[in-house]
């Protein structure tokens, strides 16, 4: 997690900013009964910082320039690239404090992850050290919403749920290639705004996946067998990702 205390830093002053800096110039109470609502909908952006959960496969791969040697390969990802992500919002009213919420959407992210080998040799090749990996998934989270009491124009809340993501965009020519699904998990603050003709809610969630992301480089009959060690270096790879969302409704 150490890798993410500048981003929820960062989050956590713009999600302070949003939800302080307008308070001052309100005084009279907006919107006095939208909590009431049985339904009501809206939509998100926002951005993401995506990460993997890398697990090392520890096997010796024939090493790509030299193939009589073999080599242990480690992989990590050096770089978290930010993304952002679109989305809608569909909330149920359960009682006074508690909601129930469906918002699904779609993310843009991009992950680096480095190889290096044990020995400290250098990788050659078309891809060297480095693969990008890109991912366009589709998201479809269940959320439950409990909120504190209102006080004035602003209404803090936690959120937790979790569903599944299909990934609608793949390079099947890259040396990694992600699964098409995966089951995630997710915690998260936030605080509602509310303004004359909407709610502003700004919030920050972090996202865990739990299925192994890695499309096996032996089920790839497209992939170059030169960059499959790229692969093989690899055992498991599970989605981590911190969002600053605002939404509108």
């Amino acid at each position: 997690m150490g890798k993410y205390k500048h981003i929820f830093v960062f989050c956590l002053l713009s999600l302070s900013v949003a939800v302080f800096s307008p308070l001052k110039a309100q005084q009279a109470q907006n919107r006095p009964y939208v909590d009431d609502k049985l339904f009501h909908f809206g939509f998100q952006l926002g951005l993401n910082f995506s990460s993997f959960g890398v697990t090392d496969s520890e096997l010796e791969i024939a090493n790509p320039v030299h193939p009589e040697e073999t080599e242990i390969y480690h992989a990590r990802v050096s770089s978290l690239l930010p993304g952002f992500h679109v989305g809608f919002v569909s909330d149920l009213r359960l009682c006074r404090y508690l909601n129930l919420r469906f918002c699904p959407g779609m993310q843009f992210t991009n992950r680096t992850i480095s190889f290096k080998t044990e020995s400290g040799n250098e990788i050659k090749g078309k891809y060297g050290s480095k693969v990008d990996v890109l991912a366009m998934p589709v998201y479809l989270p269940l959320y439950l919403k409990w909120s504190a009491a209102r006080e004035g124009n602003y209404r803090p809340y936690v959120i937790a749920g979790g569903g599944a993501s299909f990934n609608v965009s793949r390079d099947r020519e890259k040396p990694i290639l992600l699964n098409l699904t995966d089951y995630f998990a997710e915690v998260g603050f936030g605080c509602d705004l509310y303004f004359q003709w909407f709610k502003f809610c700004p919030e920050i969630t972090y996202r865990i996946g739990f299925a192994n992301q890695l499309y096996p480089a032996d089920q790839r009959m497209e992939l170059d067998p030169t960059y499959a060690f790229y692969s093989n270096a690899i055992s498991r790879l599970t989605t981590h990702c911190v969002c600053l969302t605002f939404n509108f409704e």
